[in-house]
């Protein structure tokens, strides 16, 4: 049974003492707040705690005794001991070590010292992530091409489910964004083309534009939003759940599982998704060109067939099945990083976002430059 915790205060001559009795644990030192309370302001530099006749001591009496000092005249000054106790130095050490611990520092130089350690470890954390990425990449070829080569692997329930909710359903939102992008087109090259009485090439404006750079791109970037982001939270989710570890024990490959039908499934639906928005934007070119211009819809696919050669339709769709690896692997791929947390999730799902729009415009400025060298 716990001995009643009592304290008594001497004011000696030499000095302050306050001796303290019996066991100070969290069960036994509710009573002497308000005696010890009276004590603070008789406490002066010098006091002495006399722990000889102390039991038990736990971090909850060791934290009373220091605030007691602390709230004194003493305030942060070490606290002096007399007598044998088997913790009471090191409690009441660590007590106050908590109380008077300085706030975290940010961690680096500052400075110019600070702006470049920042940048070296932003530039090392971009160069591990892109040799992450391009070791993912092969492996996701290796893996697609073992598949490929012994078809009964191919899961053609998960492929088809993804084809519908990251392909299909994604149809509408293109279609109207690209509807709007050809409009916005056709009006800008209608206006500023008329100032030079060249409106009629208004129509090969709306056809180049969508057919070569935006129905692709604009395909892309939102799987990048919306396809790619999904990805990441499906699979981080499954990550957090521990649900692919348990894959693993069951003789599952999570790459064969999850990252081959995602990947086929985009390989199929880009190019289909990248063939709507071309029709779309046209077909808003079409109007802004009928109502803005006069120029019948007839008159306008007539023109379309006479001066646009097919070659355009051809080098934008080549750029469909680029995008949807570069998409279904950076999707994948963060999302088989994710770590334990809520909070590692939703930076991969950023991460998978950012990466995947940055991939997208930069290959398609590299096919552009590509193209333009090889006149197509």
């Amino acid at each position: 049974m716990a001995a009643t915790a009592a304290f008594e205060f001497r004011d000696d001559a030499e000095a302050p003492i306050l001796a303290l009795s019996g066991d100070w644990t969290v069960d036994t030192i509710a009573a002497l707040e308000a005696g010890l309370r009276a004590v603070e302001p008789r406490l002066k530099p010098g006091a002495v705690v006399d722990v000889g006749q102390l039991g038990r001591l736990d971090v909850a009496g060791a934290y009373l005794i220091d605030r007691t000092f602390r709230a004194s005249a003493i305030g942060e000054a070490r606290i002096a001991i007399r007598g044998r106790h088997d913790n009471a130095l090191q409690l009441l050490g660590a007590a106050r070590k908590a109380a008077v611990a300085p706030a975290e520092k940010p961690h680096g130089p500052g400075g110019l010292n600070g702006f470049l350690d920042r940048v070296g470890r932003v530039m090392a954390a971009i160069g591990e992530e892109i040799i992450q990425t391009v070791g993912f990449f092969g492996e996701t070829l290796v893996v697609l091409g073992r598949v490929i080569a012994n078809p009964r692997k191919l899961r053609w329930t998960s492929i088809v489910h993804v084809m519908e909710t990251a392909g299909l359903n994604a149809l509408p939102i293109v279609a109207l964004l690209s509807f709007f992008i050809g409009m916005v087109v056709a009006y800008l090259g209608a206006r500023i083309l008329g100032d030079f009485g060249a409106s009629v090439f208004t129509v090969e404006l709306v056809a180049f534009s969508m057919l070569r750079e935006f129905g692709v791109v604009i395909t892309a970037v939102l799987l990048a939003g919306r396809t790619n982001s999904a990805f990441t939270a499906e699979i981080g989710a499954m990550k957090m759940r521990q649900e692919i570890d348990a894959m693993r024990v069951m003789g599952l490959d999570p790459m064969e599982a999850l990252v081959v039908p995602r990947t086929i499934a985009m390989l199929v639906m880009t190019p289909i998704l990248t063939f709507g928005a071309m029709m779309a934007g046209i077909f808003g070119g079409v109007l802004v060109a009928w109502g803005e211009l006069g120029v019948s819809p007839a008159m306008f696919f007539a023109r379309v067939s006479e001066v646009v050669p097919a070659q355009h339709f051809w080098v934008g769709m080549s750029k469909a099945p680029a995008f949807a690896i570069v998409l279904a692997i950076i999707g994948c791929r963060q999302g088989l990083a994710v770590g334990g947390d809520v909070g590692s999730l939703g930076k991969r799902v950023t991460s998978s976002v950012v990466q995947a729009i940055f991939m997208v415009i930069l290959l398609d400025a590299l096919f552009a430059l590509w193209f333009l060298e090889m006149d197509w």
